[in-house]
């Protein structure tokens, strides 16, 4: 199976948002809405693996649909390779998604009890009307050696397969249509912890021998330093630092950041978590987007902090913070 080749003499983005925000109605509230994505703005270039890491409740998943327009934005833009999506015709759109797929959280609830492994796989080339004629077979083993998962298992339905082998199936449907942009949606979290060490290896590996372009969803900062070239902090909506992954994990530089790293010491240990110290706040209680959106939890939090909004300064190569520390 080959991935386009990464172009190191293109500059333009894969992925690029713009003043990205989406807003859900507020249940019980006439014409209000609380914005769960907040002018995000994020660049992903081709070959990167980038990981947006936070807790649950704060966009992650939003975030990525929005860039896939599984959910349309209520403001903003997406652009990939450059082109805006929002401006393509329904049936370009259609033709365009076969260069970008997601790796759903459940993998049970993402695939269709009734159907077959072989159908599973076979599902994207069908409604893409990419016909493979007497290559389905060798094509659909290639898919599942990819994977590490038996040929045998083909004809099996999901609720036959354990948790493990279903999102090997979820990872290889994702990997059918050669995409040039994968987004895995928290891949490991309904996983047991045994099973999580597969598929991270399963990814890396994956990685290793061909070359494409991931973003990688995940409130687990184990799972992000384990795979991730660089890494992007959200919270209530808003990306809050953004860093190589080197960087980050040697020096996070946002209070929220520190705080994150904090909670798990023990980064090759991830049973060893600890939980996070600060009281949590669901993305949805508030909807004050006039302040930073950490000062209520911030041990070094400003009068300012309260007030405005921190710009998203650059602190050193590819490190990005929105925090009054760093004026």
């Amino acid at each position: 199976m080959s991935f386009p080749r990464k172009n190191t003499l293109n500059s333009v983005p894969l992925l690029r948002t713009q003043d990205l925000c989406r807003d859900f109605p507020s249940g019980g509230f006439r014409g209000k809405s609380t914005r769960i994505v907040d002018n995000v703005n994020i660049e992903v270039h081709s070959g990167e693996i980038v990981g947006i890491v936070g807790e649950s409740g704060s966009g992650k998943t939003t975030l990525a649909r929005c860039c896939l327009r599984l959910l349309e934005p209520t403001s903003g833009y997406v652009y990939f390779d450059g082109q805006d999506l929002a401006s393509i015709r329904p049936a370009s759109l259609r033709i365009k998604r076969r260069e970008f797929q997601m790796i759903f959280q459940d993998p049970y609830a993402s695939l269709n009890p009734a159907m077959t492994v072989e159908e599973i796989l076979l599902e994207p080339l069908q409604v893409h009307k990419m016909n493979l004629l007497e290559n389905t077979d060798a094509y659909l083993h290639e898919l599942l050696s990819a994977v590490s998962l038996d040929t045998t298992l083909i004809k099996r339905r999901p609720g036959e397969l354990s948790g493990g082998q279903q999102q090997r199936v979820g990872i290889a449907r994702g990997l059918a249509l050669k995409p040039r942009l994968l987004i895995a949606d928290e891949p490991v979290a309904a996983l047991d912890v045994s099973v999580q060490a597969q598929i991270l290896n399963l990814l890396a590996d994956l990685k290793k021998q061909y070359t494409f372009t991931l973003i990688l969803i995940s409130h687990s900062l184990y799972v992000i330093h384990y795979l991730c070239d660089r890494v992007s902090v959200m919270y209530r909506g808003r990306i809050v630092e953004e860093a190589p992954a080197t960087a980050f994990f040697n020096e996070p530089k946002h209070p929220y950041s520190r705080i994150l790293l904090d909670s798990m010491p023990m980064l090759d240990a991830p049973e060893q978590m600890q939980p996070i110290t600060h009281r949590h706040i669901n993305a949805l209680v508030s909807n004050n987007r006039s302040c930073c959106v950490f000062h209520e939890h911030c041990p070094q939090a400003f009068s300012i902090c309260k007030e405005q909004i921190p710009s998203f300064k650059e602190t050193g190569p590819g490190e990005k913070v929105a925090c009054f520390l760093y004026l």
